[in-house]
């Protein structure tokens, strides 16, 4: 196990777990590649408690997940802003977390202090996740939700914080944003059953 990984698991339950496990609760497989601590994307402030999972998409068609975790890593050096997300999920479905959920990050402005985000790559100008992500996304804020006691009710976009564009496909078209949230809530009634087992 990776000192990062030990990092993520000591923040955030104080218990041994880690991607596999994660993945017998309902979590897709987690790359855990943790920022370096700086001040402009992973500040390490506290997150005292969890009250929303923010869907975000990443405005860079066809960029994967690692280049939005190195554009992240990389701003400690260039310094031109304060951005960063909890976990970015990859064309292929991979998912790269960024920053332990007992921390906060810089992507959904007033509610960073209480909400973990998601960035969502997407291969075009549309913003629309292909199947590989969507599924991914679905299954990474479903096990969350029910790591923390949430409910799809408690999934936002970041548009409904700031009114930000953001996640574009599924804030110009409110019904496939309805689907994902479904979508999220079967998935959640699908790993709370895994979890009881």
């Amino acid at each position: 196990m990776s000192r990062q990984q030990e990092e993520q698991i000591e923040s955030d339950s104080g218990s041994t777990d880690g991607p596999e496990k994660w993945m017998q609760e309902g979590a897709p497989y987690i790359d855990v590649e943790l920022l370096t601590p700086n001040e402009y994307s992973r500040p390490q402030i506290p997150i005292s408690s969890v009250q929303y999972i923010a869907i975000h998409y990443t405005a860079n068609p066809g960029a994967t997940a690692m280049a939005n975790r190195d554009y992240f890593e990389n701003l400690a050096s260039t310094q031109e802003t304060k951005v960063s997300s909890h976990f970015v999920v990859g064309l292929e479905g991979e998912v790269v977390q960024c920053i332990p959920t007992s921390e906060m990050s810089y992507a959904t402005n007033s509610r960073n202090v209480d909400t973990l985000s998601i960035e969502c790559c997407h291969a075009d100008e549309t913003g629309k996740f292909n199947d590989s992500t969507y599924d991914s996304v679905v299954k990474l804020t479903a096990w969350l939700c029910t790591r923390f006691g949430l409910t799809s009710e408690n999934v936002i976009r970041h548009y409904d914080v700031t009114g930000k564009d953001c996640p574009k496909y599924y804030v110009e078209n409110p019904d496939a944003w309805a689907q994902m949230k479904g979508d999220i809530a079967a998935q959640i009634e699908t790993d709370y059953a895994l979890q009881s087992n």
